[in-house]
């Protein structure tokens, strides 16, 4: 009999070594190999054909529409919900909402009349129960199950036969048969690869929920996110009530959709109109402050940028960015020393997105350079204007994707002007518009308009 032999394999991108080294040749991660027992594989054959062969135009997809779940706002990211037979990947940090957005989806299914199996690996039943009666989700059709075996799981699903499934999470399911430990790489490649083929088999949906690592990324092996059809990113402060989800991965529609939920006492509200959300608690007339049209996916999100200078007590000043590319705050600052003259030399500076909201794209940097001036000039920018605009290492103002779709939501919410590069489109209706080429023009359109308003 064949004796099982070790190796070690990377925990990120699944690529074995004879031996423990402390970089992975793979993906050139430290401290990423671990020791796992390789069992000999036994003889087998695939079995007998199932499938036949079609003319691509003879396929039929009616059957696999997707299913609505009933969470708007997840059916966005979904492009309409979960398809039969496609397996989901749900990652996200520790007590971010994970299992609360699960158990809202399934109970969604469920009062279609849908069959759907929710396997708890991590906690009880006992614990499933109490939340889904906080949140109102206990409809007939959805079963629960506690168990972390994957011959069990099997089972279960093969007594229940239901048209979704979920297992939170897919960490901790394990195959007795291999003798690593569960969350390994060998684990998770293997309970993930049956039950990507029991879904396919029975047409069945599935969603894992995956644990993530320090930077964000999804834990286990790479294989992971390539077995699946859809990864999705579930994000936000635990601070704060604003949670995104996001599509990293979709075989089904597009990537660029954002969805927005609001943690409540109740659950995940969905919330239609972010943009008010984030502007309900702006104060008007507040050095600092400038609100900035962002695109998030193909969604427009109008954020407010805030800024404070002080006089630094330390020999090198303070860079605070919460929320901003910390890079682009020190490119910002760059420019408007060499540029605008404005020195920063000797200040700190600390700039945030209101409401939680992380954003990296350039169209931000016009808001945060103007957000700066005001912030360091003591003089507040009107309330009723925006700026959108990419800034470049020679102090040009550059135009961004979709500036049309950004400016049309400022002005839905009521701001009248903005302020853009002079390369922006021209048909711009609902708003009135102020082109400048320079950030030195974009400071001086600010300070014009500052003066006229003072001595009116």
């Amino acid at each position: 009999m064949a004796r099982a032999k070790s190796t070690y394999r990377c925990n990120a991108c699944g690529a074995s070594e004879p031996k423990w080294t402390g970089r992975c040749s793979g993906c050139e991660g430290w401290n990423t190999l671990v020791e796992e027992l390789v069992e000999p594989a036994p003889s087998s054959t695939a079995g007998p054909v199932v499938s036949v062969p079609l003319p691509i135009a003879a396929v039929d997809t009616e059957a696999w529409a997707p299913a609505p779940t009933g969470v708007g706002e997840a059916d966005r990211v979904l492009q309409g919900g979960l398809v039969p037979g496609s397996v989901t990947v749900l990652g996200g940090e520790p007590g971010i909402g994970k299992s609360t957005l699960l158990l809202q989806m399934l109970a969604g299914l469920a009062l279609t009349g849908r069959r759907c199996l929710y396997v708890t690996a991590e906690e009880s039943a006992q614990q499933v129960r109490l939340r889904a009666e906080r949140l109102g989700a206990l409809p007939p059709n959805l079963w629960l199950v506690s168990d972390t075996a994957l011959p069990h799981v099997l089972a279960h699903i093969e007594a229940v036969q239901p048209d979704v499934v979920a297992v939170d999470s897919i960490q901790t399911v394990y195959e007795p048969s291999l003798s690593s430990a569960p969350g390994s790489v060998a684990q998770v490649r293997e309970c993930a690869h049956r039950l990507v083929r029991v879904s396919k088999e029975r047409a069945m949906a599935s969603v894992l929920v995956g644990h993530v690592t320090k930077d964000g990324a999804l834990a286990g092996p790479r294989a992971l996110e390539h077995l699946v059809d859809t990864v999705l990113s579930f994000e936000g402060e635990q601070h704060h009530a604003l949670r995104l989800l996001r599509a990293v991965k979709h075989r089904f529609g597009s990537t660029d959709e954002l969805g927005l939920f609001e943690m409540t006492d109740a659950g995940l509200a969905g919330v239609p109109d972010p943009s008010a959300l984030f502007l309900a608690d702006r104060r008007a007339g507040t050095p600092g402050s400038m609100v900035a049209p962002v695109l998030d996916g193909h969604r427009p999100l109008l954020v407010e940028v805030q800024a404070l200078v002080a006089k630094s007590v330390i020999p090198t000043p303070r860079r605070s960015a919460q929320g901003l590319d910390s890079g682009r705050l020190a490119l910002i600052i760059a420019v408007l020393q060499q540029h605008v003259q404005m020195p920063f030399a000797d200040l700190d500076v600390h700039t945030v997105v209101a409401g939680g909201v992380k954003t990296t794209e350039p169209g931000v940097d016009l808001a945060l350079a103007l957000a700066l001036t005001s912030a360091r000039g003591g003089l507040a920018l009107p309330d009723d204007l925006v700026a959108c605009g990419e800034v470049g290492l020679g102090g040009e103002l550059r135009q961004v994707h979709q500036t049309a779709r950004r400016l049309a939501e400022a002005a839905r919410l009521g701001f009248r002007r903005a302020i853009v590069p002079a390369s922006a489109p021209l048909n711009l209706p609902g708003i009135d518009v102020i082109r400048v080429a320079t950030l030195r023009e974009a400071v001086r359109a600010c300070s014009d308009d500052l003066g006229r308003r003072r001595a009116s």
